[in-house]
């Protein structure tokens, strides 16, 4: 049996009949071609999925794709238009963030997700907020570093 979801990816409506036991995980990545949110362990504990659904950073390898139906879903994807990086996106690569890369997605999308709710958190709040997301190749400083850093560069442009 199918089941028809309508759900807003990245600003666009998508509609498609998946099975139910589909998460939204496999639904961006096999059905609208959404790559960037990587399988990494499939049980919700590495944040490698994570994306961002009607404002809360989900680890959509949990969601069915049935619960996101009516739902507005950002992505990495969803961050840049390919020519411009997203600032969160500029600083990681400016200060060499990331090693492999694998968590990047969803570091980065967990970090979207913090400073939409506060643009200028503290150190504790930045590293609380990743805590849900495992890299294996970094000490995390330099993650954390990049965010503060961003952070500190809009306060002192505004």
């Amino acid at each position: 049996m199918m089941i028809d979801v309508k759900m807003t990816v990245n600003g666009q409506e998508r509609t498609a009949s998946v099975a139910p036991e589909t998460t939204l995980l496999t639904f961006l990545r096999d059905s609208l071609v959404l790559t960037g949110s990587k399988l990494g362990c499939d049980v919700g504990d590495c944040g490698a999925c994570t994306v961002i659904v009607n404002g809360n950073a989900v680890n959509s390898c949990l969601m069915l794709a049935v619960q996101a139906d009516g739902k507005d879903i950002t992505t990495i994807e969803g961050l840049s238009d390919f020519e411009h990086l997203h600032p969160l996106q500029a600083v990681f690569e400016q200060m060499s963030s990331f090693q492999c890369g694998f968590c990047a997605p969803g570091m980065i999308i967990s970090a979207k997700h913090l400073l939409d709710k506060n643009p200028h958190p503290s150190k504790g709040e930045v590293q609380e907020a990743l805590s849900g997301n495992l890299c294996r190749c970094t000490g995390y400083t330099k993650i954390v570093d990049a965010i503060l850093e961003l952070t500190s560069e809009e306060a002192s442009a505004a």
